[in-house]
């Protein structure tokens, strides 16, 4: 009997290769500070970013929606 198929269950957010913080607030519906909050105080939370310079930071689109899918929670069948 042939394996079943892996399914990618990756979440699919944007085309774009790139986003900025005020982008990722806004698909995650929080404030841009909670989001400078998460890349500047221990610990170090949210998805990885890339310091372009002192006041650019961007979010490599693939990085957020891996961080997204690894949150997923599938409550256990009843």
């Amino acid at each position: 009997m042939p394996a079943a198929p892996e399914v990618d269950d990756t979440i699919r957010l944007s085309p774009k290769p790139f986003m900025s913080t005020e982008e990722l607030a806004e698909l995650l519906d929080v404030d841009p500070s909670t989001i400078r909050r998460w890349r500047t105080v221990p610990p170090l939370q949210g998805p990885p970013f890339i310091q372009i310079s002192d006041r650019v930071v961007k979010y490599v689109t693939a990085d957020v929606e891996r961080w997204i899918s690894a949150r997923r929670v599938y409550p256990k069948a009843a």
